[in-house]
């Protein structure tokens, strides 16, 4: 069964930085994309950054080029998001999802199959 884990959200305040974790196992051979989204409280799930999990091209959320990166080990079968400069509005969920190749940029969390259950990030004024 397809299983994405995701791991290292927590409280930290304004400026700080994080690094999430995403565990996956069970993918599909398809799979050509990782990406990370986050919901906000009374907001719709958006996307933040993405990789080709084989290629390991990027795309990042305008909100968060020059702060986040993202990055992958695919023999280890695992996603990383690090967050830096953190700010309220980052304040979400953080899921981690798999997609099969697609033509659209990575964006969409419609595109996406394989969703993790999300962590927590809380950042403080």
């Amino acid at each position: 069964q397809v299983q994405l884990v995701e791991s290292g959200g927590g409280l930290v305040q304004t400026g700080g930085s994080l690094k999430l974790s995403c565990a996956a196992s069970g993918l599909p051979d398809d799979v050509y994309t990782m990406g990370w989204f986050r919901q906000g409280p009374g907001k719709e799930r958006e996307f933040v950054s993405a990789i080709m999990w084989i290629a390991g091209g990027t795309y990042y959320a305008e909100s968060a080029k020059g702060r986040f990166i993202i990055s992958r080990d695919n023999a280890k079968n695992t996603l990383w998001l690090q967050m830096n400069s953190l700010k309220p509005e980052d304040t979400a969920v953080y899921y981690c999802a798999a997609r099969r190749k697609g033509k659209r940029l990575p964006t969409d969390p419609n595109d996406y199959a394989y969703w993790g259950q999300g962590t927590q990030v809380t950042v403080s004024s």
